[in-house]
Formats: C-alpha cells, structure tokens, sequence
C-alpha cells in the first residue's frame, strides 16, 4: 500500500526500516508525548516494528518517507483511533498535518467508518493545533489515563466526523 502527497510517500512498514524508526522511537524528545517511553534498545523497536508490519493492510497504519528516507509514521494504528510521531528534524514543517491528511482520507475513501477518533495528552499543544486544523473537535477529557514509564498522563479526547471532513475538504 503506497500514498503519495506533494511532500510525502506514506506505505506499509518493510523491515529495512527499523534504523529510522528507532531513530524516532528512541528519542526522549519525540516521544515526550507517546504511549511508551523512549525506546532504549533495538529489539523493542524491532517488536514494535514487527507488529505495525503484521497488521499489514488490516489497519492503515504507514511509515512516511520525505525523499527517500524515513521521517517517522502516522495513520491509524487501531481503527478508529489516529496516531503520529515524527523525527525531530522535520518538526515544523507541516508534515505531520500531511500524512494525517492522506491517512485520513483513505480510511474514510476504503472503510465505512463515520467517525475517526485522537487521544492526546494535554500538554502536546502542536498535536492539538494540528488535530484542530485538520477538523477534529474536542469530546472529553479525563485523568491518569495512561501509565508511561511510571508516569501518569491525561488525556484529550478529540472527534472527526466524515461529514464535517469532506465539508471542510469542499469549502
């Protein structure tokens, strides 16, 4: 599976990725706001690596590739919920906004799916703008809702429905 934007390439993971993906994976600063601390050895970026690989084409989860190299993944993890994270070196750029884009309109192009979902920690505030200029409104909050490396975070809830996506997308 291949997605081409101006910028970007989004495709399946192959595992001739894995020196990139650590790359990303083991930085403390790209992974201030992920689900897991940084990762500290190869191996658990090679399992993680493994399982995005597994899920093949069942979840439209995809490595994004800038000119031939790996800048990190984004898509959809487990459906409905979106997921994102990106070497520190292309922060700022609007890549992440890009490849969410695409992902987002092929889950809603290939699935029956009316509505795509986003957990973000509070304190993310580039995530929240992105998610927000891409049409996600916010549904809840709640606390303590994930334990990472003994370090309890919140969570922001946000929503995107089909409609307001393609009626965003057409004004």
């Amino acid at each position: 599976m291949e997605i081409l934007t101006p910028r970007l390439k989004l495709r399946s993971a192959r595992p001739d990725d894995l020196e990139a993906i650590h790359a990303v994976l083991s930085d403390p600063l790209a992974t201030a706001f992920w689900s897991t601390p940084p990762h500290t050895e190869l191996a658990e970026t090679e399992g993680w690596l493994a399982s995005m690989i597994a899920n093949g084409d069942q979840q439209p989860d995809f490595v994004i590739e800038r000119d031939g190299a790996v800048i990190g993944k984004a898509g959809f993890w487990q459906l409905p919920d979106i997921g994102y994270i990106l070497h520190r070196d292309h922060w700022g750029q609007g890549f992440a906004g890009e490849a969410a884009s695409a992902a987002i309109d092929h889950v809603f192009a290939t699935t029956g799916l009316e509505d795509l979902a986003a957990d973000v920690d509070p304190d993310n505030a580039a995530s929240i703008r992105m998610l927000e200029r891409l049409g996600f409104v916010q549904t809840g909050r709640a606390e303590r809702t994930l334990n990472v490396g003994g370090v309890w975070k919140d969570s922001v809830y946000y929503g995107l429905s089909r409609p307001n996506w393609f009626g965003r997308r057409q004004a």
